[in-house]
């Protein structure tokens, strides 16, 4: 379940559905107005294709204590990674309740597709859910989602080929075996920049003016990715499931979503680690991740947000992220469900968990610009691998890139007209 692959959204895309969304009046209602709760509602709930079977499982227990409510479990429309352009094309039309990734809530939350949590609900997430989770679905200082699953990359390797400290270290790991990774992707390399000291928007991710990759720290990283083109032990690939099934790369970088079908292809073989070490501007480092949180969401525009919350909140309560991680091994958030023994026992979720903690990974910004940064930024980094772009253009090409990540969004000019 590739919930964190970027998919490259148009920026024609993004301002019609910015715009729909600035002409519509709307609905006022919040996830925390008030309807009776004996009220009869029929919802609808956007899900991934392959997570539909095991949420109509965890709906119909829903619905069976909530008798008054009718729960309809569909796949959305273009899948999570898409909620923002799905919702945006009309949001009357929107799931009640939709799966959404945390770097689009500061999008959907000046669109005005999703409102404020309850101040109940903003508090039990507040008490009872890791951290990082409740940052993570937190957009200038409220929460518009209930986050029910935590998701960094880590390494994944054959452990017949390679050992448990060959894998610590990148230059070690590169010479005893090939990492099949892709430079193309923004996802997987930009927190490469994490590493060499830089920073995006900030350190809490909504400071316009806050990066710092336009700097010596920047360059730095730019010469890692272009060092990798000659490193014998670094497979460039679109598809490193195939190259590790086919036995041409002992290791990959891939996220939880896709554990189980790697420990397929590995068998007794499996094994599992947070990033190596990696060398960036003569110093050893910790190779960083992004960190994503996954959430569920109420539509602004829903008839029914008093159940529409109730179903939001019951789908990430305790047994709903234990159902999927058993499912799906989607690693959960609540603390309830992080200190059980199902998760505490699998290596996939303590690599992930590991990797969550800072200095391993940083937090996806969420501001409405994140759409514009994970379009302008692959092609630097796909281009200084490939030498396309010189060293000699380095400290230029990273001058625009920041510049154009400073702009304030077009689509706020729309909302605000």
């Amino acid at each position: 379940m590739k919930f964190w692959k970027k998919m490259a959204l148009g920026s024609t895309a993004v301002l019609a559905a910015m715009s729909l969304a600035a002409c519509s009046n709307g609905s006022s209602n919040s996830s925390s107005s008030s309807s009776g709760s004996n009220k009869s509602a029929n919802l609808t709930l956007w899900v991934d294709t392959e997570q539909v079977p095991y949420y109509k499982q965890i709906a119909k227990d829903f619905t069976k204590k909530n008798k008054n409510i009718k729960v309809r479990v569909v796949q959305s429309p273009n899948g999570s990674a898409n909620a923002k352009t799905d919702v945006g094309k009309d949001p009357s039309k929107a799931a009640d309740v939709f799966e959404v990734p945390n770097d689009q809530l500061g999008q959907m939350a000046e669109a005005g597709y999703i409102n404020p949590l309850s101040p109940s609900a903003t508090k039990d997430i507040k008490a009872n859910y890791i951290s990082v989770a409740s940052k993570g679905v937190t957009w200038k200082n409220k929460i518009y989602a209930f986050p029910y699953a935590q998701q960094a990359q880590t390494l994944y390797y054959n452990k017949s080929k390679l050992s448990a400290n060959d894998v610590k270290d990148w230059k070690t790991l590169t010479s005893k075996g090939v990492v099949a990774t892709d430079f193309t992707n923004a996802y997987v390399m930009w927190p490469v920049m994490f590493s060499a000291g830089t920073k995006l928007y900030g350190d809490n991710g909504e400071d316009l003016k806050g990066s710092t990759f336009n700097s010596t720290n920047g360059v730095n990283a730019l010469k890692w990715y272009a060092a990798q083109k000659n490193n014998k032990g670094v497979m460039q690939t679109s598809n490193a499931l195939n190259q590790l099934k086919k036995g041409n790369a002992q290791a990959i970088l891939d996220g939880p979503w896709n554990a189980a079908n790697i420990k397929k292809i590995l068998g007794k073989n499996f094994a599992v680690a947070k990033y190596p070490k990696i060398d960036v501007g003569g110093k050893k480092v910790q190779m960083e991740a992004f960190l994503g949180i996954e959430g569920f969401a109420v539509n602004s525009h829903t008839k029914n947000a008093k159940a529409a919350s109730e179903l939001a909140a019951y789908i990430t309560n305790k047994k709903a992220q234990l159902i999927a991680h058993k499912e799906a091994g989607q690693i959960p958030v609540l603390k309830a469900a992080v200190n059980s023994s199902a998760v505490k026992s699998d290596p996939v979720a303590e690599a992930v968990i590991e990797m969550a903690k800072p200095g391993n990974s940083v937090l996806q910004p969420m501001l409405p610009q994140m759409a514009t940064f994970w379009n302008e930024s692959a092609p630097l980094i796909s281009g200084t691998y490939d030498g396309k772009i010189k060293p000699a253009q380095y400290k230029a090409k990273l001058a625009k890139l920041q510049k154009i990540f400073q702009r304030n969004n077009l689509n706020q000019i729309f909302l605000k007209a």
